[in-house]
């Protein structure tokens, strides 16, 4: 699979996991994830994804500074169930990245490295998504508004034609072309920008 260039632009992530150190699957625990992992998972790339990139990437920032973050050490609350829009396509990167998962996840080994419970749903108060880091009771919120980033003014007409089979091979390439130009914006000329990623501390 050929990926945009601009997959590769984008700054990994870089975590310590003590469960993949603990059985083995890394030597020190220090796993890198990129941009192109997200997308494998949710087998596509779009502001979503993008968004749930970045609100993963803010959330450990501040909670964490200079440290290396610790996967399953960090608790993430969303606000709506995870059938509701793309709560679940949310949820599912910020899996990834932070390893909490919700009650299918692993349940650990002797009270220790349990990734299950740490993510939870249809909490009513959160905007965007809330990270708390466990160890210490840090807590941020990271809430992304991927509207300030505008697609082109094509992208309506072409996203019609190719939905309803109309568009051609041509048409149906610049669509991609021009979906994946707004997902780049988000990523690599808005990923610091206010407007686009917000930030709430908690005291």
């Amino acid at each position: 699979m050929a990926f945009p260039d601009f997959f590769a632009e984008v700054p990994a992530l870089k975590l310590h996991d003590g469960l993949a150190q603990l059985l083995g699957a890394s030597d020190d625990g220090v796993i890198e994830y990129h941009y192109a992992d997200a997308v494998r998972l949710a087998g596509h790339s779009c502001p979503t994804v993008a968004g749930g990139w970045l609100s993963a990437r803010a959330g450990l920032r501040h909670l964490y500074g200079v440290e290396l973050p610790e996967r399953g050490g960090i608790s993430v609350y969303l606000n709506d169930a995870e059938n509701a829009g793309v709560t679940g396509v949310i949820g599912q990167v910020l899996t990834l990245v932070t390893g909490a998962a919700a009650k299918n996840g692993f349940n650990g080994l002797g009270g220790r490295q349990v990734r299950s419970n740490l993510l939870h749903y249809a909490q009513g108060d959160v905007a965007g998504v809330r990270f708390k880091r466990n160890d210490t009771g840090a807590e941020v919120e990271i809430e992304i508004d991927t509207g300030t980033v505008s697609g082109d003014p094509m992208m309506r007409p072409l996203m019609q034609l190719t939905m309803t089979g109309q568009a051609d091979a041509a048409q149906r390439r610049e669509f991609g072309r021009l979906w994946q130009d707004r997902v780049r914006r988000l990523l690599i000329d808005h990923a610091d920008d206010p407007a686009v990623v917000k930030v709430r501390v908690f005291a």
